[in-house]
């Protein structure tokens, strides 16, 4: 059977991305597959773009990814100094989505959602909400819609899984902004790739455990804007939006 390692939202934080692709190398998973927001947050952009332009079958484009060349916001601005144009150029041309067949099931992967890279799904929103992420993509429109029976995306930094009406969504997680388990997560795929045919498909998820205190080092010896707000999830999961620093 063919297993894939799919990672999502790195966000900047090498120790993290190290000791994830460390654990997938272990596990003899060749085949890794990241849903975007490779950048942000964290001081090391470039280091994990390399590491997932070399280790990475697939890359699909994140909000933080796309918003990195069009924005002056600081926390986008910083990123953007650190990234030559040709880094930027990689990021700005990374593809919404990724389609396949596994094991008899037609599988879609995007960062947030298929609306937009934007359009935030959490797993505890109304189940109209989350069972709009099977919705057909815009671009389908005038050709044979793919219509997934599952469908995996980052985003949120909450790993889950859920079925609705013989359809299931699960989240990734996030390898170096967990906002939930302050542990990096990721997902691995088994089954048949590009089968039509039904066979045994499982989908696992992995947490790795890494040096969150370097992170925060290097965080603080390279100045990263929001720095407090970033230990602060670093360190206990909680997102910034959720409540003011004490």
């Amino acid at each position: 059977m063919d297993r894939i390692a799919v990672i999502s939202d790195i966000h900047g934080n090498w120790p993290a991305c190290e000791a994830v692709l460390e654990d997938i190398a272990s596990r003899g998973i060749s085949r890794v597959f990241c849903l975007g927001d490779l950048i942000g947050k964290g001081p090391s952009p470039c280091e994990v773009l390399e590491a997932v332009r070399q280790r990475c079958e697939v890359v699909v484009r994140g909000n933080w990814d796309e918003l990195v060349s069009i924005t002056d916001d600081l926390n986008f601005s910083w990123q953007a100094e650190r990234l030559d144009t040709e880094r930027l150029q990689y990021l700005a041309q990374l593809p919404f989505h990724h389609d396949f067949r596994m094991s008899g099931r037609r599988i879609r992967l995007v960062h947030a959602s298929p609306q937009s890279v934007y359009h935030r799904v959490q797993p505890w929103d109304e189940p109209e909400k989350r069972l709009a992420m099977f919705d057909p993509l815009a671009e389908e429109n005038g050709k044979a819609a793919f219509a997934p029976d599952i469908v995996g995306y980052g985003d949120v930094h909450n790993a889950f899984i859920q079925h609705f009406q013989g359809k299931t969504l699960f989240n990734v997680g996030s390898v170096g902004n967990p906002l939930d388990v302050t542990q990096a997560s990721y997902c691995i795929l088994e089954g048949n790739l590009g089968e039509d045919t039904p066979a045994p498909f499982s989908i696992q998820f992995v947490r790795v455990p890494y040096d969150i205190e370097l992170a925060v080092k290097q965080a603080e010896e390279a100045g990263v804007p929001s720095l407090p707000y970033y230990i602060r999830e670093l360190r206990t999961g909680i997102y910034r939006g959720i409540q003011d620093l004490d």
